[in-house]
């Protein structure tokens, strides 16, 4: 099907298990190379240095083969740290950068055993976006701030409003809030209207004695309905970049009958409704898993690069036959 849409791109994490091989110095990994072997339409990646030179070859590379780019600037955590955040978003717009982004969080359950440490992260991140949105105003380039398993999606479009800028919107990722005890479809209602960027994956679902298990899975074979979140991406910006994070790992835990998974919920500054606990529960009971989940422990990482290989290749012909990207 002919589309004017741009194609699916490449985040770095759908190659993972390739990029530790070519660290390990068991390959040869180059991302852009590879993305367009493969026939995808962009990457998600920095250009190795922000000297003119080098960026203006990066730049010519990616379109001489029609390629967009995302790049990750680092954020200023301190006033001092802007000039070299500008160089950067200089350097990475010059380069060809069409958006940026920024996942600010790890896994609240996981990394916090207090509420205070949380609240003192999160309010972190609000102080770094601070520094860095006259910056983006500047170049009039925009930043999508991940859901990244930290912000409940209502958090993250509350504080937005709060910021108030047209250069700082979501990167939407499309499963990651289940791990925070929201329906995908709910979590795209919330921040579709402020997505200027999108991770797209297909997530599945099975229980376990602490709670459920959380797998990313080839598109099309888990409980995201991947169609209609692309349409409603597409009413707000056609153009929009979809990229592709298809991470092949063992499934994650989410302990929600642990009382360290409830530490950083509070009635006043974070709360998660038991009704949203219940729909997920019910989510997860009524859609146990077709096929066992993803998993790539006691693998080789020869062996866990064919199965990365292979569950990307799936993704790339499920979007090209059902999402016209």
């Amino acid at each position: 099907m002919t589309t004017s849409y741009p194609r699916l791109g490449g985040a770095p994490t759908a190659f993972s298990n390739r990029s530790r091989a070519a660290r390990e110095g068991a390959i040869a990994f180059d991302m852009i190379d590879h993305c367009n072997r493969i026939g995808m339409g962009g990457v998600q990646m920095n250009p190795p240095s922000t000297d003119p030179e080098t960026i203006r070859s990066f730049r010519q590379r990616l379109e001489s083969l029609g390629m967009h780019l995302v790049c990750d600037p680092r954020l200023p955590r301190q006033q001092s740290e802007v000039p070299e955040f500008e160089a950067q978003v200089k350097a990475y717009k010059d380069a060809g950068a069409v958006v940026f982004h920024a996942a600010m969080t790890g896994r609240r359950y996981e990394e916090f055993d207090r509420l205070q440490p949380f609240v003192e992260m999160l309010e972190g991140c609000k102080r770094q976006m601070e520094l860095a949105e006259p910056v983006l105003r500047k170049y009039r380039i925009k930043l999508g701030v991940e859901n990244h398993k930290g912000w409940r999606s209502e958090e993250l479009a509350d504080w937005l409003r709060q910021l108030g800028s047209e250069w700082v919107g979501v990167c939407l990722d499309f499963g990651n809030n289940l791990s925070l005890c929201e329906d995908p479809m709910d979590t795209a209602r919330t921040l579709v209207p402020y997505a200027c960027f999108a991770h797209i994956k297909d997530m599945a679902v099975q229980e376990y004695e602490d709670g459920f298990l959380l797998s990313e899975v080839p598109l099309g074979e888990g409980i995201i309905d991947l169609v209609t979140i692309v349409k409603m991406l597409r009413n707000v910006d056609p153009d929009m970049i979809i990229d592709l994070e298809m991470i092949t790992r063992d499934p994650l835990m989410i302990p929600v009958f642990t009382d360290t998974y409830w530490t950083t919920f509070d009635d006043a500054y974070s709360p998660l409704p038991g009704r949203d606990l219940a729909r997920v529960l019910k989510l997860v009971k009524e859609n146990p898993p077709a096929a066992p989940l993803p998993a790539t422990s006691g693998l080789s990482l020869q062996l866990k690069i064919r199965l990365e290989d292979e569950y990307n290749r799936k993704c790339i012909d499920y979007a090209r036959q059902h999402l016209e990207l």
